[in-house]
């Protein structure tokens, strides 16, 4: 552990969790909006569904810890809503269970801390075709369809409103972009950069108009030994600085 000690951004879940600080990933997004003000962190297991997810939840948050999060945010889903295989291997849950799973993730979460807040992502939809074309004949029985995305986005949304947990409908959100199939995934499932924005744009809706005390937009958050220094030139206007870290109009472009 190194100080000074930050709010602590947990980033939980399958592989979309575990890629996101690859091909311009979400996470590594907000760990650039956040710089000097939140610590992001991930723990992304690729492959894994929400069962396994509840087997690990009390070494991965440890209710004792010293330091609880700030903000955890969860993704499960995409391999739960999987077709099953006949061999009765494979990542699907069926839907009560992948239900009850993530309501015990909540849960856990809950009970962390008063301060540690968190907000779901529901199920993205896919690219079909792509999905097929890549899958080999074994894992064929494993499908993939927006069909199931949908009926597991809906059922983790459902959740959300009745334990009162901020959502992000991923599955409406990744489709109001142009072209969305092609331009959001590398492979069909996976986010390209595209499909990592739009996820950071949601993030930040939420964390912008949550009404959280303390807030954990980052606009509202201190910025780490934030400087007021004869050794930085600082322009005529007083809003902006040499130093890159105190600018805060190079990501009100495009982060509001």
């Amino acid at each position: 552990m190194v100080g000074p000690q930050r709010p602590l951004f947990v980033l939980f879940g399958s592989s979309i969790v575990q890629l996101s600080f690859s091909n311009g990933g979400w996470g590594a997004i907000l760990a650039d909006i956040f710089a000097r003000k939140a610590d992001i962190v991930t723990r992304g297991y690729y492959g894994w569904n929400s069962r396994r997810a509840i087997e690990i939840l009390d070494k991965v948050f440890p209710k004792d810890a010293a330091i609880q999060p700030s903000l955890v945010i969860v993704y499960f889903g995409g391999n739960d809503s999987m077709g099953a295989h006949s061999s009765g291997l494979g990542p699907h849950v069926p839907l009560p269970e992948f239900v009850e799973n993530m309501r015990k993730i909540a849960t856990h979460l809950k009970n962390l801390s008063d301060q540690t807040r968190i907000i779901f992502l529901s199920c993205p939809p896919v690219n079909e075709a792509k999905v097929q074309a890549n899958t080999s004949a074994y894992f064929s029985e494993l499908v993939r369809t927006n069909e199931l995305c949908r009926i597991y986005s809906e059922a983790c949304i459902n959740l959300c409103h009745e334990m009162d947990i901020k959502v992000i409908d991923l599955y409406s959100a990744i489709q109001k972009r142009d072209d969305w199939a092609n331009t959001c995934f590398t492979d069909g499932v996976h986010l390209a950069a595209e499909g990592s924005k739009v996820v950071v744009e949601e993030i930040l809706k939420v964390l912008k108009e949550a009404d959280w005390e303390p807030k954990l937009h980052w606009k509202s958050m201190a910025t780490e030994f934030s400087e007021d220094s004869p050794y930085d030139l600082v322009a005529a206007d007083r809003k902006t600085t040499i130093n890159p870290s105190e600018w805060t109009f190079h990501r009100e472009i495009q982060w509001d």
